[in-house]
């Protein structure tokens, strides 16, 4: 990989490398802290760091493992590799990162530690809090650059880029459970109850099973299969209907095979007085122009299909999808 190769996919992936250095210093000086102090929330804390470093981690791999050029074996490439990794690392936040933060302020709750000088928590948390804040800053910048004219959430939704709304997603949880476990530690030596200490871990998991939750929910969309933007749809039906020698545009059908590749399907339906050899050139023609306008696109199947008959075999399948049976043979 030459020096210019590297440093592009540097910068491409400056925002994860960004927040795993932060989490790694953050997770050794919570440790040491819940260590020196007894605390229960800085425990919860140094697990939440040492999950996202992990997380962080399996993104990167991910991300090397999904740029692999597509074989005989992979003919459409191994870019959804990437949204598997994704949906472990949803997981790994709610067993790992929720499920520990919650028995771990449990068991303090039921067996409150000896309250000790909570300074060096302060510390730890302040220092914390001002690299996660660094890394969250990055990962907004970055991902508001991308969202267009969208609503946060609409972009979100949208995103094919796991990476960057997991790294958003988990710095705004991190720095929500510093706040928590502040007001945890705080509160705990302003009243002499230990067991607050222990609820404000549980509070903690319990942001972190929710962050969980909703990362999962998005994986598995993505995961599973989506579709291109509906725009970009609109614009591959509308340039195709719009080429002589074609009468109607049955359907578009697209799929994400990584975040910037781009599965397409369309049936097309020629003039009849369109000879073969035309109709070759007109689909290389249109494959062209495709590519040329969507340089997402990195496959595209077009299939000749009479009108008719594409309508026919739609009410069909939605005739069996309502009945729960298949439609009859051709």
């Amino acid at each position: 990989m030459s020096n210019a190769l590297s440093l592009r996919h540097l910068k491409a992936n400056i925002v994860l490398f960004g927040a795993l250095f932060a989490n790694l210093g953050i997770a050794a000086a919570k440790f040491v802290a819940a260590a020196i102090t007894g605390s229960s929330s800085m425990a919860s804390e140094g697990i939440h760091s040492l999950v996202d470093s992990g997380n962080q981690m399996l993104l990167l791999y991910g991300q090397c493992r999904a740029s692999r050029s597509p074989d005989a074996r992979h003919p459409f490439g191994y870019g959804r590799e990437l949204y598997f990794w994704a949906f472990v690392v949803a997981i790994l936040i709610f067993a790992a990162g929720a499920g520990m933060s919650i028995y771990e302020g449990w068991i303090h709750i039921r067996a409150p530690a000896p309250l000790r000088d909570p300074a060096i928590n302060y510390i730890v948390l302040v220092i914390a809090f001002l690299l996660e804040g660094a890394s969250w800053a990055l990962a907004v910048r970055a991902f508001d650059a991308a969202r267009g004219g969208r609503s946060w959430w609409q972009a979100i939704r949208q995103s094919k880029d796991p990476a960057a709304f997991i790294v958003l997603f988990e710095d705004s949880a991190a720095l929500a459970g510093l706040l928590i476990a502040a007001a945890g530690v705080w509160l705990s030596h302003a009243t002499g109850d230990a067991r607050i200490d222990g609820a404000a871990s549980i509070a903690i998991g319990l942001i972190l099973a929710a962050v969980a939750a909703l990362l999962a929910r998005e994986a598995k969309g993505l995961l599973i299969g989506e579709a291109a933007d509906p725009a970009l749809i609109a614009m591959i039906r509308q340039m195709v209907g719009a080429r002589a020698g074609v009468s109607a545009v049955n359907h578009v059908r697209t799929i994400h095979t990584a975040p910037k590749a781009i599965f397409v399907a369309v049936s097309v339906d020629f003039e009849d007085d369109l000879r073969m050899g035309d109709a070759e050139t007109l689909i290389a023609a249109i494959e062209a122009e495709l590519k040329a306008a969507a340089p997402d696109i990195s496959s595209i199947y077009i299939r000749p299909e009479r009108h008719e008959d594409a309508r026919l075999m739609q009410s069909g399948s939605a005739r069996a999808t309502n009945t729960g049976s298949a439609p009859p043979a051709r």
